[in-house]
């Protein structure tokens, strides 16, 4: 992690100042701690990013979370962190799946033809990985 003063130093010389909120479920609370935590870690290290807050909610039991489920655990952890690119920041939202994203500043910023390319061929990607592995992934056309 990064102070707040290097993330405002890095907002100034053009980052992207974002709050997420990552959820996670499971039907072992040490299984919910772990698995939040060790996913909040991952996103520390990852080299696309630079985490400066990091805020982990109390475990809750929840009754019958899903069906044939009858008590789980849910874990909430808010987080902020710089991205120097939106693409950077596409492609960490695709691989870490937070629950809500929020950019918090600049209210208005350029994307240049490369990095909107960048993004695009991300969430292609995707989908091709989701037709791969049989999630889905065919051609939707709106109003068809």
């Amino acid at each position: 992690m990064i102070g707040k003063e290097e993330a405002n130093e890095k907002v100034k010389d053009g980052s992207l100042r974002t709050w997420m909120m990552f959820e996670v479920l499971a039907v072992k609370e040490e299984t919910t701690k772990k698995s939040l935590e060790g996913l909040i870690d991952r996103l520390d290290e990852d080299s696309r990013v630079k985490l400066y807050k990091k805020e982990f909610g109390d475990v809750k039991e929840v009754e019958k979370p899903l069906k044939n489920i009858e008590k789980g655990y849910s874990l909430t952890c808010e987080v902020e962190l710089v991205a120097s690119r939106l693409d950077n920041l596409v492609q960490i939202v695709t691989e870490y799946g937070p629950s809500a994203i929020e950019i918090i500043e600049p209210k208005k910023f350029d994307v240049d033809a490369g990095e909107a390319q960048t993004i695009l061929n991300t969430i292609s990607h995707i989908m091709h990985q989701f037709a791969a592995a049989g999630a889905g992934g065919m051609v939707m056309v709106r109003g068809k």
